[in-house]
């Protein structure tokens, strides 16, 4: 299959898609270690922060944005099939409601909350033998 978004450009989205689902080590109080932190009732608090990194949001979005609408129906049929909402073999019906979707609108927006988006849409791809090995430096 040759998808109609170019490799580098599903990658690229890839890579921004697992930095803004990414969590880093939070900082209670200052240089005392995470997991030496307990709650008001001595329960363990969380040692990652899940806060939305802004900018990373922001290439997120403009990289899906910038997609035509083709694009962007193919990227949430790659994700369907990555979900097992679609089998590989029903590619055209996913196209066919994937096109319904991003003629609705919103379509973006629903990227942006899809649990796992990086980890369904590798997966979808890999359904079709696509991967992101070998495209090089996509940071």
């Amino acid at each position: 299959m040759d998808p109609l978004t170019p490799l580098d450009t599903l990658c690229r989205i890839i890579l921004r898609a697992k930095e803004y689902e990414a969590q880093v080590p939070s900082d209670y109080d200052a240089d005392e270690d995470a997991e030496n932190i307990d709650g008001e009732d001595g329960e363990a608090l969380s040692v990652l922060d899940d806060d939305v990194n802004d900018g990373v949001e922001e290439e997120l979005r403009s990289a899906i944005d910038d997609l035509a609408e083709d694009q962007q129906a193919e990227l949430l049929a790659f994700c369907w099939v990555g979900q097992g909402t679609y089998e590989a073999s029903d590619w055209d019906e996913a196209m066919a409601e994937a096109n319904d979707e991003v003629a609705a609108g919103g379509v973006v927006d629903q990227f942006l909350e899809m649990p796992m988006l990086a980890g369904v849409l590798e997966a979808g791809m890999a359904a079709f033998e696509l991967s992101c090995d070998g495209v090089g430096d996509l940071s």
